[in-house]
């Protein structure tokens, strides 16, 4: 699944001047992925499965559609899907990754030309930050296990494995781009449902036909970088202000009202946005982009 061009907001604001940010805060968005789409159920689908296919928690989709998240769905009934992301940075091509957005975009010639919802390390084996490239690409990979995952079947009563070649049982999936961050890769699932999730022991999982999609479309030596950013806010070129709030999964002590604060008034911003609605958003953390604001508006929406 691609969120393309015409789900894709390239939203860059002609005319605006923000001042500078801070250093030490992340930067200002101006695009958004995802938005408003009809999905038909089908057989096999779950809550569960569909939400991870678009990024975007089971709970929220049936809470969107008006139906119990354990209850039965069928094939061939509709879902509306709404599951709007902010874009965190821009890159001129390559692949960056927010690891608490769960999300990775695919830049090229600075556009973002795909997005994919990825499933990411664990809390007690999160997956790393940093600058990386891509070193290899391998269909039907082995997975060679590692000592560390070894050991951690033995502790479970698993039974241990030293490789798992390639098929049905290979939880690397179809496809592998390998990392220059030794030992970790960027590859396909046996278990889609597990996008989304943070589960693996730190590589980047994608839906089986996202993966063969970006596999197609990336070379070795393409640069990309994994980012910690649970707070997102935007300005798009509508005028609407967008704030997009994830849990801090790896515990970094990030203060989403102070981030939001501190983001609004490095931009300009503090006058225009509506800070109960900010309220309610930090509050709910569901991952979704919200409207907290509108630039046209002509009076103050109180301080945060």
């Amino acid at each position: 699944m691609r969120y393309l061009a015409r789900r894709i907001f390239v939203c860059l604001l002609a005319g605006l001047s923000l001042p500078a940010l801070a250093q030490d805060l992340p930067p200002l968005s101006h695009r958004v992925t995802g938005g408003d789409t009809e999905y038909t159920v089908k057989p096999g689908d779950s809550v569960s499965a569909i939400g991870a296919r678009f990024g975007m928690a089971p709970e929220l989709l049936a809470q969107q559609n008006a139906i119990s998240f354990n209850g039965i769905i069928r094939p061939g009934q509709r879902l509306h899907i709404h599951n709007p992301h902010i874009v965190p940075a821009s890159l001129d091509d390559g692949i960056l990754v927010n690891l608490p957005q769960g999300m990775l975009f695919h830049f090229s010639q600075g556009d973002v030309v795909a997005a994919y919802p990825v499933g990411l390390g664990k809390p007690s084996w999160p997956t790393p930050q940093g600058e990386f490239k891509i070193v290899t690409r391998q269909a039907n990979k082995a997975w060679k296990v590692p000592t560390s995952i070894q050991e951690e079947m033995r502790r479970e009563g698993k039974m241990v494995q030293e490789e798992v070649p390639p098929g049905p049982d290979n939880p690397l999936g179809k496809h592998w781009l390998g990392l220059s961050l030794w030992g970790y890769g960027i590859h396909g699932t046996i278990a889609p449902a597990s996008v989304y999730h943070f589960q693996s022991h730190g590589c980047i999982r994608l839906h089986p036909d996202d993966i063969a999609e970006l596999f197609d479309q990336v070379r070795v030596g393409m640069p990309g970088r994994l980012i910690y950013q649970p707070v997102l806010l935007a300005v798009i070129e509508d005028g609407r202000i967008l704030l997009e709030v994830h849990r801090d999964i790896y515990k970094k002590g990030i203060d989403p009202a102070q981030t939001v604060r501190n983001l609004a008034e490095a931009n300009g911003l503090s006058q225009a946005v509506d800070w109960p609605k900010v309220d309610a958003v930090i509050a709910a953390q569901d991952g979704l982009a919200e409207e907290v604001g509108h630039l046209a508006g002509n009076g103050s929406k109180g301080q945060p």
